[in-house]
């Protein structure tokens, strides 16, 4: 039989994905609503559909006798992957009725709070914003749509009248009337990738996120992540624990998970946020590191679910070798000219850079991820951090009056006791 699988997403992020299936002689469909995504131009098949347009893209799966689904990357993509599955009895690692565990922010921190599971003190709130909905709260907060995604609406604000007067720019297009309210977290901060085999937990990486400033009120912009984390030994064991409660209150026995969480010599982890998808812009610093291969996993996950388990026991996630990716973000300004960024790009101690943007076009705020990225080559941390350094600091792009577009980086320094 001659498999045929739809791929949901067309960025970048699944070319290798598309490949991957059509070296194994997968026939392959690729969809979403961007005619010109990079991953379309591999497949068999493209389809332009809005990847919230569940009923057509079910039909298109029953038309082309489609056997398998996939996504990664996007809670948005993996919210439609479940939906479609679903409506197309194809299988899939998560039923609908799962979804508001991993996508509603409301429902994720009561498991938590059933789970006994730490995270920082929280409040929801309406448009009324009463003083007595933060009773407790420590201030500055962190502000968040319920239902949003991409770090919509997320601000940092100082007090009620702040979020009282920005309440509308919190929730704009969310579909619901109210926002949520944490404290802000100071502590380390990770991004952590694992994978769900027969109801177990195995992780596949974990990152020091490390942030510098931004806009007054924005939450800082993330500016790099480093696997592994230099501080493994403190956090691994109590966020596999975290992941394990958590699976057994969510009903997931298999698939895509991943964590966002803080840690505190003092506090211990605060755990974020949790998805059951894969973190984009990062998953290939886990092959890298340890020639583990994500695309694989995810395909013999569909079609080759035999292979996994002995995949899984064998890929260790304490890396010898570290890895790194450089995010820079830029003011909403117009580029005046990019060379400096494409010689810094070109840097022997780049492996690949991207630039998201041509001379004479203004930085647009979620419309494209950052302004520029780039992979480090593997190495040692301190020659991560060296190179890292270096990047940053030739790494120029000047607006139309001559000034810098992109945001300083500052990079985290970390107690020479803890590592």
């Amino acid at each position: 039989m001659n498999h045929r699988i739809l791929i949901l997403g067309s960025s970048e992020e699944f070319t290798e994905l598309v490949k991957l299936a059509r070296s194994r002689g997968i026939f392959t469909i690729v969809c979403d609503g961007n005619p010109d995504g990079p991953a379309k131009k591999e497949a068999d098949l493209a389809c332009h559909t809005d990847v919230r347009s569940i009923d057509r893209i079910a039909a298109l799966c029953r038309k082309e006798r489609v056997d398998g689904i996939l996504t990664a990357f996007s809670d948005l993509l993996l919210e439609c992957m479940v939906k479609i599955a679903a409506k197309a009895e194809l299988p899939c690692y998560l039923l609908p009725k799962q979804l508001s565990f991993y996508r509603d922010k409301s429902v994720m921190k009561k498991m938590f709070a059933a789970l006994g599971i730490p995270t920082s003190r929280y409040a929801e709130t309406d448009a009324a914003c009463s003083p007595d909905a933060f009773a407790g709260l420590r201030f500055p907060v962190v502000t968040k749509p319920l239902d949003r995604y991409g770090s919509r609406g997320v601000l940092v604000l100082d007090s009620p009248e702040e979020i009282r007067s920005r309440f509308h720019e919190i929730c704009a297009g969310s579909g619901t009337e109210k926002i949520l309210v944490e404290e802000y977290n100071t502590g380390f901060e990770f991004n952590l990738m694992a994978w769900v085999s027969s109801g177990q937990v195995y992780i596949l990486g974990i990152a020091d996120r490390e942030k510098s400033p931004g806009e007054p009120h924005s939450i800082p912009i993330c500016s790099r992540n480093v696997y592994p984390s230099c501080l493994m030994k403190h956090v691994y064991p109590e966020a596999k624990r975290i992941l394990e409660k958590v699976i057994g209150y969510t009903g997931q026995t298999e698939g895509e998970l991943s964590m966002q969480f803080f840690w505190h010599p003092d506090r211990g982890i605060e755990v974020c946020e949790i998805a059951a998808r894969f973190l984009g812009y990062e998953h290939e610093l886990i092959e890298l590191c340890s020639g583990f291969s994500m695309e694989e996993l995810l395909l013999d996950s569909v079609y080759a679910p035999e292979r996994i388990p002995d995949m899984l026991k064998k890929h260790n996630p304490f890396f010898e070798k570290s890895c790194a990716v450089l995010y820079f973000h830029g003011r909403q300004r117009i580029i005046r000219d990019l060379e400096a960024a494409k010689t810094c790009l070109q840097s022997p101690e780049v492996l690949q850079g991207w630039l998201f943007y041509r001379e004479g076009e203004k930085i647009q705020e979620f419309t494209r991820p950052y302004t520029a990225r780039c992979f480090l080559r593997p190495g040692t941390r301190e020659e991560i951090d060296r190179n890292t350094d270096r990047i940053y600091a030739g790494m120029t792009i000047p607006d139309e009056n001559g000034e810098e577009i992109l945001y300083q980086n500052i990079r985290t320094r970390y107690p020479e006791d803890l590592i």
